[in-house]
């Protein structure tokens, strides 16, 4: 890759091009400005965040010795604790306090609902969930297995169409009904003297209309702070079917959006971060565009304007077109060879990120028209620290970002990922460390169950991945991620957040299950796509998350740190062959699945079949808790390295077979010899050496690899 010289930094061409020639252009930063503050946070703050790695690796280095010393002895809660406030792993608490973050959107501060995640790399992916703000109810009942089944056949099916209505007609019966009689009833709809015709038992539901009173086109409702809109088209085949006319029912889904720079995308060098970094720059200053070939036919799809309505006392109406767009820097751990610092050593990838991303989203802060955030605030989502001594780091790097780019102090808006186990135990004093500018927290299973692992991983053998989710420690961090939060004042200010459902083809299941995350006080949780956005926004017409959070808070449940920090180990757990067996394979085939498109494709998310063929959501997250799962039982003595190593083949000629429909797939059978596979392996065999399990070091490494080799080819 060719380099310019810029303040001390050699830089990548094409990245420096983007900066030169797109970013900076119209931010009213002087090219020198930031250049020399960009060479200024990279050699100042690089070496505290080394300090901080170095830290990391000495608490986990006297965890595994004092499992190691205490091997075969009965579990001692009290002694672990203790040992862990003695090394300073677990810090003491202090005094209660509430966050002090200035103005935070309405997304955050008023309203609960579904939030995406998405790679930034794909702007199709990026533009579709920015426009996900809105989707179509109607749509995802009939397209999907929310009904109980699937479509079948070409064409609209009438009947399923009517079960569709059917139950669109109980969903405002729930979310706004009548003052009379039921939402099935109704053959007409008007608006008279500002209020809805037929009449709602709560006026106040009534938010606008299109059209004329006579003869609305579209009928706006709110519920729990949400917009309903209930399009009126007689000509449509679902309108023409509908009683009332009703052709669809769109309700506000992502409310929000985080564009990823980090899981699920796979960027390893200059031009790689120079695509994430342009495409979240078009997303800010609105000018992202992407052709898109549908059917047979070419569009371009942009990001969709505001909806504009009349408001019930005549007066035009407003509401945003777009979810709230939050970007996810990279964490503290990994460099780049996007830039090479004075000494010709990459430079933190975490502290690049911070400074162009913030650079690029400013512009949504100084430009006319739709805005991103209506509070002039920049969201960062900030993943993978341990502790309370990173967050108040990740605080300092914004500070010194601001202070380059002209910013108002706290303009950065702070997301802290409650992934890793030492924000978990820590995490009231992580967010004190972040007070004035936390505007998120969440959790998140499969990264903090890799964590849980590899922090324990000298204490024995863990139990078999699926059964992680029933044991203390999950419901514990769970619980307490809620509990922490509300009791540091985020209700009203901050989201508190859950995962991710990652079975993106079964609705129906979702529609069951996911409500327990409103239910649990959290205002957001993760979803797989638009379509899963629009269902699981039913759930807080359901449920009212801020009067939830009201009643939990009141409970002032226990704490549970002791039930939090119990291992998951496997004990007396004696697991047969066949139990072992497809755990081995189970964990392979993911792993494969997921890791011949990293490698080979620069896939970074995708979906992913498993060993049954079931579609899974495929990111970092879930390939760590995998390796990890592995590589603790091959360190243990469960599995041997001849029996991993025999189901990593058995499973790639899997994995080749569902991948046979892709021309640009390279199969890993029969000679196993390719750098995705290699790159799989590493994961598990010397994923006991791997910096808090984290599969980064190994990807970007072999991505690199095998980008080298094509080059060297095409030459």
């Amino acid at each position: 890759m060719g380099r310019v010289e810029k303040a001390g930094l050699r830089v990548d061409e094409t990245l420096a091009a983007f900066v030169n020639e797109h970013a900076l252009p119209g931010s009213g930063i002087e090219p020198r400005r930031f250049w020399e503050g960009l060479s200024a946070l990279l050699h100042e703050f690089g070496p505290r965040n080394r300090a901080l790695l170095e830290r990391r690796e000495e608490l986990q280095s006297a965890i595994d010795a004092w499992h190691v010393s205490r091997r075969g002895a009965a579990p001692d809660p009290a002694a672990y604790r203790d040992f862990l406030a003695e090394i300073g792993y677990l810090l003491p608490e202090g005094e209660d306090f509430q966050i002090e973050t200035p103005a935070t959107d309405p997304e955050f501060a008023l309203l609960a609902g579904p939030q995406l995640v998405v790679p930034i790399t794909n702007a199709r992916y990026a533009i579709n969930a920015a426009n996900a703000r809105w989707g179509s109810l109607y749509d995802a009942l009939y397209g999907t297995d929310a009904l109980g089944d699937l479509p079948q056949g070409a064409g609209y099916d009438a009947a399923r169409g009517a079960r569709v209505i059917g139950w669109g007609r109980d969903f405002l019966d729930s979310a706004a009904p009548l003052a009379e009689g039921s939402w099935t009833a109704v053959q007409r709809l008007s608006v008279s003297d500002g209020a809805l015709v037929p009449a709602l038992r709560e006026p106040a539901k009534f938010a606008g209309y299109r059209g004329t009173g006579t003869d609305p086109t579209d009928i706006f409702l709110k519920n729990n702070g949400l917009l309903i809109r209930i399009v009126i088209d007689p000509s449509k085949p679902v309108g023409a079917q509908d009683k009332a006319g009703i052709a669809d029912i769109v309700i506000e889904s992502a409310l929000s959006v985080i564009m990823d720079c980090e899981d699920s995308v796979a960027c390893v060098d200059g031009e790689d971060k120079a695509l994430a970094y342009a495409n979240w720059l078009g997303l800010m200053d609105g000018s992202l565009a992407e052709k898109v070939e549908k059917a047979g036919k070419t569009f371009t799809r942009h990001l969709k304007p505001d909806v504009s309505f009349t408001a019930p006392d005549g007066s035009d109406a407003t509401a945003k077109g777009r979810a709230l767009m939050l970007v996810r820097n990279v964490g503290h751990l990994m460099t780049t060879p996007a830039v090479l610092d004075r000494n010709g050593a990459e430079v933190y990838e975490g502290l690049l990120d911070a400074m162009i991303t913030t650079l690029c989203a400013k512009r949504d802060l100084d430009r006319e028209g739709p805005k991103n955030s209506v509070t002039q605030s920049i969201y960062v989502v900030k993943p993978k620290m341990h502790g309370p001594q990173e967050v108040a780091f990740a605080c300092e790097i914004f500070d010194f970002v601001e202070d380059v780019l002209g910013l108002p102090r706290h303009t950065v808006k702070l997301g802290i990922m409650d992934e890793e186990r030492r924000t978990s135990a820590n995490l009231r004093e992580c967010i004190r460390a972040a007070r004035h500018r936390v505007a998120f927290i969440n959790t998140g299973f499969l990264d903090r169950t890799g964590d849980e692992i590899h922090t324990s991983m000298e204490a024995g053998a863990m139990l078999a991945k699926g059964e992680m989710k029933t044991q203390p420690w999950i419901s514990a961090y769970e619980d307490r991620n809620v509990d922490i939060g509300l009791a540091c004042g985020l209700s009203g200010k901050a989201q508190i957040g859950k995962g991710m459902w990652a079975v993106p083809d079964r609705m129906a299941e979702m529609l069951e299950q996911k409500i327990a995350h409103p239910l649990s006080g959290a205002n957001t949780a993760w979803v797989p796509s638009p379509t899963a956005a629009t269902l699981h926004a039913t759930h807080y017409h359901k449920v009212d998350v801020f009067a939830r959070q009201a009643q939990i808070a009141a409970l002032r449940r226990p704490a549970r740190l002791d039930e939090l920090l119990t291992i998951p180990l496997a004990g007396g757990r004696n697991y047969s062959d066949a139990e072992i067996a497809r755990e081995l394979e189970n964990n392979c085939q993911g792993i494969l699945g997921y890791v011949v498109r990293w490698i080979d494709q620069g896939v970074g998310c995708s979906k992913v079949p498993d060993i049954n063929d079931v579609g899974l959501m495929e990111d970092r997250a879930t390939l760590r808790i995998s390796a990890q799962s592995l590589a603790n039982w091959l360190h243990h003595g469960i599995v041997t390295d001849r029996q991993v190593m025999d189901a990593f083949r058995k499973m790639a000629a899997v994995v080749d077979r569902q991948n046979a429909g892709d021309p640009a797939y390279v199969p890993m059978a029969p000679g196993f010899d390719g750098v995705a596979f290699q790159a799989a392996c590493d994961l598990v065999f010397l994923g006991r050496m791997q910096p808090s399990g984290y599969t980064e070091p190994v990807l970007h490494a072999r991505r690199l690899q095998a980008k080298a080799e094509r080059t060297s080819r095409a030459a």
